[in-house]
């Protein structure tokens, strides 16, 4: 992304018991910070959501005509929609832009039949996989993500990796900051939490 581009940095990272989705809480446009309580993760179903980097006004509408397709769908299937199903419906949502794009980065993580997660650039790739890290700090985050994670941690040690993931890119991206808001989704719950700094 450009520097005129608003920064952020999203961590997704699968755990023994699930799958974790971080973003810090900073909006910046070019040089300037335009807000310092930014929520960047989002609720897409009851097993599934999504931590999103980039322009929050392309993010928020893309979240609300995702999930408003989803629910769509759920209702006339009667049948909850599994986390891949998600995953390529929101590459298609963006694929459908590419002349015009979402600006920006999704990383979408929940529970099917097991832990899922899956990373999206602005054209609607997707690609698997165990851990990832997006934005403006996501080149320092991978770092620690790279350098730490393990197949089969704890939530505990899933939660300390993230938290020293995020810290790590914020001390370095002036796009990143201000704190944290994690989501954990396992099999039984979806839970949020937020970390807030001076």
């Amino acid at each position: 992304m450009s520097h005129m581009n608003p920064g952020a940095t999203v961590i997704g990272l699968i755990f023994k018991d699930g799958v974790m989705l971080a973003a810090d809480k900073r909006f910046t446009y070019g040089g300037f910070i335009t807000a310092k309580n930014v929520k960047k993760t989002f609720k897409i179903s009851d097993k599934t959501g999504s931590a999103c980097a980039g322009l929050v006004s392309d993010m928020q509408e893309l979240m609300k005509e995702l999930t408003s397709l989803i629910k769509l769908k759920e209702i006339r299937s009667g049948k909850k929609a599994n986390v891949n199903a998600i995953a390529k419906l929101t590459s298609v949502l963006m694929y459908n832009r590419k002349m015009m794009p979402y600006l920006t980065q999704i990383a979408i993580g929940g529970f099917s039949k097991k832990p899922e997660l899956y990373s999206l650039d602005p054209l609607g790739s997707v690609l698997p996989d165990d851990y990832v890290s997006l934005g403006t700090g996501a080149e320092i985050a991978i770092g620690v993500l790279e350098l730490n994670y393990e197949k089969n941690m704890e939530k505990n040690e899933a939660k300390q990796l993230i938290q020293r993931s995020l810290k790590a890119a914020m001390q370095r991206d002036t796009g990143s900051g201000d704190g944290i808001d994690l989501t954990i989704i396992t099999k039984n719950e979806y839970t949020e939490e937020t970390e807030s700094f001076e």
